[in-house]
C-alpha cells in the first residue's frame, strides 16, 4: 500500500516563508572567531570571500534562534546565584567584541563571568551552546573520561578554538562554557583553561585567510571525504560550481585596514556595494574554472 502523503498547512508554510525573509541576514563580513577553528583553510577563505551567497532554510534559522533562546534563559538562571556576577553586555549595550586586522578577523564574546563556585576569585569568558542530546552525552562522557578541562578540545574543536580566541584577545586565562539541550532541559558546563601557543596559531591562520588573493590548498582531494560531505562549498571546491558574483570574489578587490578596496574603481566598498558587485566583475582565478569531470 503506497505511503499517504502527510497533509499540508499552509499556514505553517506561509510562516516558514516569512520566517526565512526575516531572519536571513546580509552576510558576515568579517572572518569569525566562532569558525577560525575549522581545520579546512579553504573552507574559511571561501566564506571570507563569500563564494556562495545562499540563504538558510527555516530548520537552520530554528536551530539558530534555538541558540539565542537557551543563551538567554541561561544567563536568567546563572543570575540567580547570588555569589555570582555576570555581565553579558557593555555599559552602552554593545556586546562585548574584539577585531583584529583592519576589522576583517573579529569575534562577540556572550559574556565574562566572576564568582564561579569552583573557582570564586578567577574571572571567565562565558559561551553558551545548545546542542542536541546525542552532542550532549558526548560532553558527558568526555568530562568523565578526560577530565574537565580537555573535554572541550576533544569534544568540538571548533568551539575549543573560539574559546581560546577570545581568551587571547580579551586578555583572560579562564574560560567557562555552559551547554544545553534544546529548551535548555538539561545542562552541565567545562572550563578551559588559556592556551598561548595554540591560541597566537588561530591568530596567524586569520592572518593568513584575511591576506590571501587565491583559495588555499583544500584539506583532501578526495571528493567523497567525509570532511566534506556536509560542507556548504563543496560543489564550488571539487565539482568547479560557479561562485557567486561580488566584489569579494572579485580580482580588482581586497580587504584593506578597515574594509574593502576596488583596484578597477578606485575606492572603498561598503557592505551592501560588495555584495552587488558591478558589471566589471572578473573572478578571482581558480573560482569560476569548470574541472575537466565537469566541463567532459
Amino acid at each position: 500500500m503506497a505511503k499517504l502523503p502527510t497533509p499540508r498547512d499552509p499556514t505553517l508554510e506561509a510562516m516558514k516563508v516569512e520566517v526565512e525573509l526575516a531572519l536571513n541576514h546580509p552576510p558576515r563580513g568579517h572572518l569569525g572567531a566562532s569558525m577560525i577553528g575549522d581545520k579546512c583553510m579553504r573552507k574559511l577563505w571561501y566564506s571570507f570571500r563569500w563564494v556562495s551567497l545562499t540563504n538558510f532554510e527555516f530548520t537552520t534559522l530554528s536551530r539558530f534562534e534555538d541558540g539565542h533562546l537557551s543563551e538567554n534563559v541561561m544567563a536568567q538562571r546563572l543570575r540567580m546565584v547570588r555569589e555570582l556576577d555576570l555581565h553579558t553586555h557593555a555599559e552602552g549595550g554593545e556586546q562585548f567584541r574584539f577585531t583584529d586586522f583592519g576589522g576583517h578577523f573579529a569575534g562577540s564574546a556572550d559574556g565574562f563571568v566572576r564568582g564561579l563556585l569552583q573557582a570564586p576569585k578567577t574571572p571567565h569568558i562565558w559561551e553558551h551552546k545548545c546542542v542536541n542530546e546525542k552532542k550532549f552525552a558526548k560532553l558527558l562522557k568526555l568530562k568523565t573520561e578526560k577530565g574537565e578541562k580537555q573535554a572541550l578540545l576533544e569534544w568540538d574543536g571548533i568551539y575549543y578554538a573560539q574559546a581560546q580566541a577570545y581568551m587571547h584577545y580579551f586578555n583572560m586565562t579562564r574560560h567557562y562554557l555552559t551547554c544545553a539541550t534544546p529548551g535548555t532541559r538539561d545542562v552541565t558546563s567545562v572550563r578551559t583553561e588559556y592556551n598561548a601557543s595554540y591560541a597566537l596559531s588561530l591568530v596567524s591562520k586569520a592572518q593568513a585567510i584575511i591576506a590571501s588573493s587565491e583559495p588555499p590548498t583544500r584539506i583532501t582531494e578526495k571528493k567523497d571525504d567525509w570532511r566534506c560531505n556536509f560542507c556548504g562549498y563543496k560543489e564550488q571546491c571539487h565539482f568547479g560550481m560557479l561562485a557567486s558574483e561580488n566584489c569579494r570574489t572579485c580580482r580588482f578587490s581586497q580587504p584593506v585596514d578597515g574594509g574593502w578596496y576596488c583596484h578597477h574603481h578606485k575606492k572603498m566598498l561598503d557592505h551592501e556595494r560588495q555584495r552587488d558587485g558591478c558589471k566589471r566583475f572578473l573572478p578571482i582565478e581558480g573560482l569560476s574554472t569548470l574541472t575537466e569531470e565537469v566541463a567532459a
